[in-house]
């Protein structure tokens, strides 16, 4: 993805995320919440699209759990890493880490990509570099998912390993095996010999 959005000047842009962390998050952000947080100017209302690209607006204007967790300012900046990462993942295909030696190829992007011009692309990356400023890439990953059965976490783990060139692929198996209830000792022998004839032979 790569978010076509920007803002045609930057220069208020960390601000308004500060009061976002700032303040009480709104029923809506709209232009008048803008407004009322002190930034008046037709230049500044670019930032309610931006927001909603980056996933912390819903398409209604409405605060999104993303707005909330960027709210806690000791997430700040993993959670603008996380939403860039989506909203302009194309980018990150070019390098990883973006930096201002990468602004030409960035513009470029946004030029090639949305059929824009040098101005408006120009914007586009000015907008995203305004963005990058206010994230950690460097952010710890989330952890791997846990799986939860019957009130029990499991870690999830893969299937199968895929082995190195040359090397072999070793499988397990685990095999449940689910005894009658009886008393009869000679049915708990006829199962464990069928096992040792057609698992272990």
């Amino acid at each position: 993805m790569l978010s076509s959005r920007y803002m045609t000047s930057t220069k208020n842009l960390g601000t308004i995320m500060q009061k976002i962390v700032d303040g009480t998050a709104p029923p809506k952000f709209t232009v008048a919440h803008l407004k009322g947080l002190g930034f008046k100017s037709s230049n500044d209302q670019g930032i309610i699209p931006v927001l909603k690209d980056l996933k912390l607006l819903s398409a209604d204007g409405a605060p999104t759990q993303r707005y909330h967790d960027y709210r806690d300012p000791s997430k700040s900046k993993a959670v603008m890493a996380e939403a860039l990462r989506e909203a302009y993942g194309e980018l990150f295909h070019i390098t990883e880490k973006p930096t201002e030696a990468d602004r030409n190829a960035i513009k470029g992007k946004f030029k090639s990509t949305h059929n824009v011009s040098d101005q408006v692309a120009g914007l586009q990356a000015a907008t995203f570099y305004a963005l990058l400023k206010l994230a950690d890439l460097n952010a710890a990953k989330p952890p791997a998912p846990i799986v939860e059965t019957k009130g029990t976490k499991l870690e999830q783990e893969p299937k199968y390993h895929v082995p190195p060139a040359g090397g072999h692929l070793n499988l397990r198996y685990n095999i449940e095996v689910h005894l009658p209830a009886t008393k009869d000792v000679d049915v708990y022998n006829a199962i464990f010999k069928a096992l040792k004839e057609h698992l272990v032979d």
